[in-house]
């Protein structure tokens, strides 16, 4: 080889060498390359829990209403939050609302299961938003469905006129209601598990069959018994809710047939921990 050749292939050996990553160099690629993939995969890890939590309240919810249609109330306590729990609370019309964990149990307890009484409620459209720390939930859904059932005459008389349908079955009063609702709910996570924390029916309109629901907001929408009525119960008993706690603060729009309608239940928008929200 001549000198000139020889001295060629050095100037080569050299230009290569310096165009090779240095060991460094490569260690610190391949660092960021694994820094990468472990971002990707914990954001990957967040999107799947957010679905699975998303798909667990949505189950608490709809399972709080197919026990409630069954008349199991007492079933549905374990899916509140537990006792003691700060800031637990439930709403159910404009009177007001109920912090008191046991006031709020109470709706839950001692509901009969009335012979020809029937009440069916389906949930729909939900909006439904985990809180980016996962700790709380925020849920909005359509409800519609029906409520009837059998009053004593001597039960009947106590009540309004408009609650009951013109026939009588077996001797007894019927009413037959299309009930049209939107439920708010917040949830909290303890101990691993989704539970009810705030609680909000909404209630948008009501409809007994041989009237409609204009007919009966013009002859309800001030009658008191139809804002405080908790359930029909044995025989058609008329129960009441408890006395409120505090005021309400979220109002509910029920159809009137002297005020436009609004968007009282908002629905939920994504948020990453509870302080940033509303509350229902």
């Amino acid at each position: 080889m001549t000198v000139r050749n020889t001295l060629l292939a050095a100037a080569a050996g050299v230009a290569v060498m310096a165009l090779a990553p240095s060991g460094a160099a490569l260690a610190q690629s391949a660092d960021q390359r694994v820094a990468a993939l472990e971002r990707e995969v914990e954001a990957l890890r967040r999107t799947a829990a957010a679905a699975q939590d998303r798909a667990r309240v949505e189950n608490l919810f709809s399972r709080y209403m197919y026990l409630h249609n069954a008349f199991r109330d007492t079933d549905i306590i374990p899916l509140w939050a537990k006792k003691g729990t700060p800031d637990v609370r439930s709403q159910y019309s404009n009177l007001g609302v109920y912090t008191d964990w046991d006031k709020i149990m109470s709706y839950h307890q001692g509901r009969p299961a009335p012979r020809g009484k029937l009440v069916m409620h389906y949930v729909t459209t939900p909006v439904i938003e985990i809180a980016g720390d996962g700790q709380t939930a925020k849920g909005l859904w359509i409800v519609n469905g029906l409520e009837s059932g059998l009053v004593d005459p001597e039960h009947a008389k106590t009540m309004p006129a408009w609650m009951f349908e013109k026939e009588m079955v077996g001797g007894k009063k019927v009413w037959m209601h299309n009930v049209y609702l939107k439920y708010g709910v917040d949830f909290i996570k303890q101990d691993g598990e989704w539970k009810i924390w705030h609680f909000h029916c909404f209630e948008v309109a009501r409809a007994p069959y041989g009237m409609g629901w204009i007919p009966f907001a013009a002859a309800a929408q001030d009658d008191a018994f139809n804002v405080d009525l908790m359930y029909v119960g044995e025989d058609g008993k008329p129960v009441f809710m408890p006395p409120v706690d505090g005021p309400a603060t979220v109002l509910g729009n029920m159809y009137r047939t002297d005020t436009p309608q609004r968007l009282e239940a908002r629905p939920p928008e994504p948020y990453r921990t509870f302080s940033e929200t509303f509350a229902y």
